[in-house]
């Protein structure tokens, strides 16, 4: 022990000094970043024209958010459909934190603004924000490019992102524009046929089919209807009631949408609201103008859109104007997208490309089906419109980024990492899409479309993909396809992982059977590609589907091959998978053939072809600055040349009995000089899937327990083992342990990631136990991971800590106030994280203020006051105490005589309607049989306490004390 003496002496000053150095720099820059720049806002209403050449008015309401230096440039800001000016507020607050003035609004028929909705027509919503353009021209907080010409960006998702590309095309004074999972046709969107009789001539990685007559996309359709129906005026003055989830939302959820819709959106009818606060009397069309509501009728009824129908969508969608699109442009899709898929921005990137402009498309793990951008994603849209209008940061380029999604975890999360490549392949001419070949196997196969196209196979839960565990990972698991109804073909299992990013094709070739009905309307199918894993289990990526309407087949038999344009997935799929492809003749989200059929459905081509774009996983470079790389360098060979040492050094000390007990602390006592006692004869074990929260007020003892634990400091008297194994500093041991305790020292320069790769290597552990993809998952960062720490809020710090202490997955996880800087959803999210992660057979050691939090999380639990165990158990037994109880009754004063009357109940008083007494043992089953025999009313029974109350009692605070 005398030569570790020595050891710990001749590098203990080297090492402080260091780690003060690096801990000092990280907290001045952590809190020189921590408050974000104040902004205020201004509400406006504007007027504008009902309609090109009239003289009456609608009224535009809008919120002009201000940064703290103007002038500044301009965003415009629209909202998702359904929406209103508070669905973008966050976002609008985050652009202004950044430098630029924001002007969010209710489009016309939504929010508070008056007049009828025209789905983004250029005389009317596009007219609008031109006028918005000239409002914003005037306002001296707005930097200009000249007389009455704002320097202005513009982006929104959804119907805002299609706004963003009408406007673009229609008013040049926009300087940039960053459209988020939007349409390039909405006729194409709302009724895709992906069935064409000749071969696709498209480079670009998910070039769509967009043939005509297409299958009308039903559920979809019908929820964006709804949201345009309600006719409220019941939202108060300045105030708009905001879409469940959607207040960090760019794009909109359909179903928050519809929801608020139909609940308090507050919108005028006709041309304006009615005087003295009535309402207009609600119509069939809502908020819709004439002409929309009657091309929805026409194909919510009959399936199939008109000529005029297809005319009117087109002539309000941006593949009739992108030609005019010369302004860079940031195109953000979503890979989890039932309604607006790839194939609508890879139409887009093309025609707006073909232009001359600048271009860069960005695919993330999202969509209508699996939520809006997060943080990440925002600040590099913040960034591109940096670029473009202050002329700050780096050129954003014009490159591609796709988001992989890995594993499906225990916590209903997927893995996602982000591969960049050059630029979109195909754009150009040049640089088409690979494709890998992959050979198909199945024999002809017959399939029936029932009568009235019911039952109807599942594929997705339209607008419900981002509610299932904030991921469409589960949604994907459930579609269902019918007997009879589907036929399938498959693949061999993979010998190695093929990446699809795009839009797969295949040949099928479709006879109908003779003697059999044929549509007179056509056949229609559903094309689908699933990943299988070597179980049989099945993924349908993105809850995809491509509908066909091949057209009326001869009723001879005469087969008609078609090639089919699958929906533009992103999915990496495992060797030893393999790929289904079905066809099935129904899915509930469309509108299916009512007449009974029964087609032959075969290959045409026995490969599949799967696209595929090589990139790039993009990471963070550890070493931004060179003095900070060799401090962490040198720090990080200091750390593992000191533990090394140590454990040669240091005696095993194993007690076999134990080795398969997680933690036992045995007459634990620390002393300071002064008689001061932090802790005294502390005793307690914890077992294998424990939750175990340790309690106590300020000065009990907790974090010094847990301090002697991590091997941080020496206890005077008694031991801790872990696993049999004596802790003791630099015990091997202790890297079974995982820990977040006072608070986590990251470097604010460089990312959480990188942050967590250093701190793994630090440990000198192989790369390949850390875990890290399932310890971002439990950060739930997203793509801020890789943004730089100083950026992070307390609540995000606080998460990237946690996760830090669960890397390797270590076998007790010992968390101090784990929840501090967490918002309410976030606790609840940890909660069910801890609790998953005992039930995999590890153990969880929370130390706590928050009693009702303890309460709901642990199993077990062990109160601490002045350094000594006050008391240990069940939180159930610990907050029960000895049985007290509490009967709410119709007859307090007879329950009362009845429970004194019980022997061995003691303690019984009256308050109110409940009656409280100690039970003392006897089942509250049996106490509860007495009073209904002596026919008094038990409307509720149950422990007299919470752990708030045991703890206060025990600590001798309680009433009782």
């Amino acid at each position: 022990m005398s030569h570790l003496s020595r050891l710990r002496g001749r590098w203990s000053l080297p090492i402080v000094l260091v780690v003060l150095a690096l801990v000092g720099g990280t907290v001045l820059w952590t809190r020189s970043e921590d408050a974000p720049p104040p902004v205020s806002t201004r509400d406006a209403v504007i007027d504008v024209p009902e309609s090109p050449g009239s003289s009456q008015t609608i009224q535009i309401d809008t919120t002009l958010y201000l940064p703290v230096q103007t002038p500044a440039p301009a965003i415009l800001l629209p909202h998702g459909f359904g929406g209103s000016k508070t669905s973008v507020s966050a976002q609008a607050t985050e652009l202004a934190q950044r430098g630029f003035v924001v002007l969010a609004y209710s489009a016309r028929g939504f929010g508070r603004s008056t007049g009828k909705i025209s789905l983004n027509a250029p005389d009317r919503e596009v007219a609008d924000a031109r006028k918005l353009l000239d409002w914003l021209a005037t306002r001296e907080e707005v930097q200009t490019d000249g007389p009455g010409d704002p320097k202005v960006g513009v982006t929104g998702g959804s119907y805002g992102g299609s706004l963003s590309l009408l406007l673009a095309a229609a008013d040049p004074r926009v300087d940039t524009l960053a459209p988020v999972i939007t349409y390039n046709d909405l006729s194409q969107a709302l009724l895709p046929n992906a069935g064409a009789t000749g071969s696709p001539t498209a480079t670009t990685p998910a070039a769509g089919s967009f043939g005509d007559d297409g299958v009308f996309k039903r559920s979809w359709a019908g929820i964006f209807f709804s949201a345009g129906l309600s006719g409220s005026d019941s939202a108060s003055p300045g105030r708009e009631a905001a879409e469940p989830g959607q207040e960090d939302d760019a794009a909109g959820n359909a179903v928050a949408d519809a929801s608020a819709a139909a609940t308090s959106q507050g919108q005028g009818q006709g041309q304006g609201r009615q005087q003295g606060g009535t309402q207009a009397a609600p119509d069939a069309c809502g908020r819709f103008t004439a002409e929309v509501c009657a091309a929805y009728t026409e194909v919510a009824t009959t399936g199939k859109a008109s000529p005029a129908t297809v005319k009117l969508l087109r002539d309000v969608s941006p593949v009739s104007y992108n030609s005019g699109i010369k302004q860079p442009t940031l195109i953000v899709q979503g890979e989890q997208d039932t309604l607006f898929g790839l194939d609508q921005a890879d139409a887009n990137a093309r025609q707006i490309s073909a232009n001359g402009a600048k271009v860069k498309v960005v695919w993330y793990a999202g969509g209508h089906d699996g939520g809006s951008p997060g943080a990440g994603l925002r600040g590099e849209i913040a960034d591109w419109m940096a670029f473009h209008l202050q002329g700050k940061g780096t050129d954003p380029g014009t490159g591609f980024e796709y988001s992989v999604q890995g594993a499906f975890r225990t916590n209903g999360t997927t893995s996602v990492r982000t591969v960049s490549a050059a630029g979109y392949p195909g754009l150009t001419g040049k640089d088409a899409t690979s494709r890998t070949s992959l050979p198909l196997k199945g024999r002809e196969q017959v399939v029936v479309n029932p009568a009235g196209g019911n039952p109807a196979a599942v594929s997705s839960l339209p607008g419900f993909g981002s509610v299932l565990s904030g991921s469409s990972s589960l949604s994907s698991r459930l579609s269902i396809d019918l007997p009879g109804q589907a036929a399938l073909f498959s693949s061999d299992q993979l010998t190695s992982q093929v990446l699809v990013a795009g839009s797969p094709t295949v040949r099928l070739r479709v006879a109908a059977v003779p003697g059999q009905p044929v549509p007179a309307d056509g056949t229609v199918l559903f094309v689908k590609l699933y990943d299988a894993d070597a179980n049989g289990a099945r993924t349908l990526p993105g809850a995809a589907v491509a509908p066909v309407r091949i057209g009326s087949l001869p009723a001879d038999g005469t087969p008609v091959d078609v090639t089919v344009t699958l929906a533009g997935v992103v999915r990496p799929i495992e060797s030893n998978h393999r790929v289904q492809l079905v066809v099935a003749t129904t899915d509930q989200a469309y509108a299916n053939t009512g007449a009974p059929a029964a087609y032959r459905v075969a290959l045409a081509d026995e490969n599949i072809q799967l696209p595929t774009v090589a990139g790039t996983n993009t990471t963070t470079g550890l070493a931004t600055t060179a003095l900070w790389g060799i401090g962490i360098v040198l720090l990080a060979f200091v750390a593992i040349g000191v533990v090394a040492a140590f454990r040669r050094r240091l005696a095993a000390d194993v007690d076999p009995e134990l080795t398969s007990v997680p933690l036992v602390i045995e007459n634990l006592t620390k002393s300071y000089p002064g008689k001061l006692t932090a802790v005294k004869d502390l005793s307690f074990r914890v077992e294998h899937g424990q939750v175990l929260g340790l309690l106590g007020p300020n000065g009990a003892g907790k974090t010094t327990t847990l301090r002697m634990l991590m091997g941080l400091i020496h206890p005077t008297e008694g031991g801790i083992r872990v696993f049999g194994h004596k802790v003791t500093p630099g015990a091997p041991v202790l890297s079974r342990i995982g820990s977040f305790v006072e608070g986590a020292g990251f470097l604010p320069h460089l990312s959480g990631t990188a942050n967590l790769r250093l701190y793994w290597a630090a440990t000198g552990r192989p790369v390949e136990q850390a875990h890290f993809e399932e310890a971002l998952e439990i950060a739930g960062l997203g793509n801020a991971v890789d943004r730089k720490v100083r950026t992070y809020s307390q609540g995000m710090r606080q998460r990237l800590a946690i996760a830090q202490a669960m890397l390797g997955l270590p076998d007790l996880l010992v968390l101090d106030e784990p929840t501090n800087g967490l918002d309410p959803p976030q606790i609840h999210q940890m909660r069910d994280v801890l609790r998953r992660y005992a039930a995999a057979g590890r153990t969880v050691l929370v130390s706590s203020h928050l009693l009702a939090e303890v309460e709901q999380t642990c199993s077990h639990v062990v109160v601490m006051h002045k350094g000594k165990l006050v008391a240990a158990g069940l939180v159930e037994d610990i907050a029960q105490g000895g049985g007290e109880a509490t009967f709410k009754v119709g007859d307090p004063m007879r329950a009362a005589t009845v429970l004194r009357a019980i022997d061995g109940v003691h303690d019984v008083h009256v308050d109110g309607e409940l009656v409280h007494a100690g039970l003392n043992g006897t089942p509250r089953s049996e106490a509860l049989t007495e009073l209904v025999k002596a026919g008094v009313t038990v409307d509720q029974a149950g422990p007299r306490r919470r752990l708030e109350d045991a703890f206060l009692e025990l600590v001798g605070e309680g009433t009782s004390a």
